[in-house]
């Protein structure tokens, strides 16, 4: 049982007090799914370490060629951002599909993919940006590889009982690169994703230099599409390629059939198409940089 709330006012205090409570300490930003996990008895914690009066952690930055977002940062407010509308097109577009306005308002990018849900939005979006995160415990920061961030299906290699994410980061968008994510639903709101697409390119002409293309559900937190990256690396801009791409990345997909997301069956069905459509908003985004 929630014994004490508190409000550190920096980073290090906050991990101080993580520390001290020995693993009976919680750190809550949005809470959009701890509180619901408590509620419901799948938690327990007899503090909660909230971030959201940590001024460094409320900003979307540019620093050093990275866009830097803090651990307070709501998907509202990065659908909105300047930055991440031009940098990264992707994550804005995931951020709006996330729930209702009221949890938009609360809930926050970096517990998106702190919770581990394979299919959550803005981790899939952040996928294909190259990001990382930084992680902080009493030894000190660390950086981890976003696929690095995820133990099995809705679970976190991240302790939120020692650790703080305090930032993801991903770099800038650099001329003819592009990114697009695109989601598939039973309805326009609180639904979860049936299935979820990104994409980045940087394209090389009439050519893709390279390629990320990020499917979800699909196994432990989002997986990219191997084996139609290595096809695109090179290939010419064509809606014949992107169908071939569409192709590849179903070869590897290995859904499971939902009562909530769907048959294995319909979404490998649909997937090719949803590669292909991802794909093409990518390079359009590409070719207005």
């Amino acid at each position: 049982m929630v014994q004490n709330y508190v409000f550190p006012a920096t980073v290090s205090e906050a991990v101080t007090v993580l520390s001290t409570n020995r693993g009976k300490a919680r750190i809550i930003a949005g809470g959009t799914d701890l509180m619901l996990e408590l509620q419901d008895g799948k938690n327990t914690c007899d503090v909660l370490v909230d971030l959201t009066q940590i001024a460094e952690l409320k900003n979307i930055t540019e620093e050093n060629g990275f866009i830097r977002i803090g651990a307070s940062v709501t998907h509202a407010q990065a659908s909105k951002s300047e930055l991440i509308l031009k940098h990264a097109p992707a994550l804005a577009q995931a951020c709006r599909k996330v729930g209702s306005l009221q949890i938009r308002n609360m809930g926050t990018i970096i517990g998106n993919i702190v919770t581990g849900n394979p299919a959550a939005d803005a981790a899939v979006a952040l996928a294909c940006l190259e990001t990382t995160a930084e992680v902080t415990t009493q030894e000190g920061m660390q950086s981890m590889p976003l696929e690095d961030m995820y133990a099995g299906v809705c679970l976190s290699c991240i302790d939120s009982c020692c650790q703080v994410v305090t930032h993801v980061k991903f770099p800038v968008k650099q001329k003819n690169q592009g990114s697009a994510y695109l989601r598939m639903e039973q309805r326009k709101a609180l639904a979860l994703p049936m299935l979820a697409v990104s994409a980045m390119v940087a394209l090389d002409g009439d050519r893709f230099e390279w390629a990320r293309l990020i499917i979800a559900p699909v196994g432990a937190g989002p997986q990219h599409a191997l084996d139609a990256e290595a096809f695109l690396k090179g290939a010419p801009v064509t809606a014949a390629t992107m169908t071939e791409a569409g192709q590849l990345a179903r070869n590897q997909a290995l859904f499971r059939s939902s009562a909530i997301r769907g048959s294995k069956e319909y979404r490998m069905g649909v997937l090719p198409v949803f590669v292909e459509r991802v794909l093409q908003a990518a390079v359009e985004d590409a070719r207005k940089a």
